[in-house]
């Protein structure tokens, strides 16, 4: 997908405010909780194991009930790393403290030929 010049930037912006993590640091760390942060149609298609889902319309308003506790390891995901590392700084924001951004996002995940589940 090409990007708009101005949404990259602002991307480009935050990048430096947010922890990314790379496919083999999620994979070393069972810590993390991973949420996918695509929208429905995505998440229906298939999404990676252990995922949960709160698409990136909604995940400011719902984290909060998904995951009390602002001091858990969230790992967020999306196609391409762009809409997770936004939604990273916004949980950030919202005073979460352990926030993570898959770099390269669910794009990285295929590249590295790992599994994908269908929603149940």
């Amino acid at each position: 997908m090409q990007h708009n010049a101005a949404f990259l930037a602002l991307v480009e912006s935050i990048l430096p405010q947010i922890t990314e993590v790379s496919v083999e640091e999620y994979q070393s760390d069972t810590s993390w909780q991973l949420i996918d942060v695509r929208e429905d149609h995505e998440w229906l298609k298939d999404h990676l194991p252990n995922a949960s889902h709160l698409g990136r319309g909604i995940i400011e308003r719902d984290i909060e009930t998904q995951i009390p506790d602002k001091t858990t390891p969230i790992l967020l995901y999306c196609g391409g790393g762009y809409r997770s590392a936004l939604a990273a700084m916004n949980l950030q924001i919202m005073g979460y403290t352990h926030v993570g951004s898959l770099t390269g996002g669910y794009k990285a995940w295929v590249q590295h030929q790992l599994p994908l589940m269908k929603p149940k």
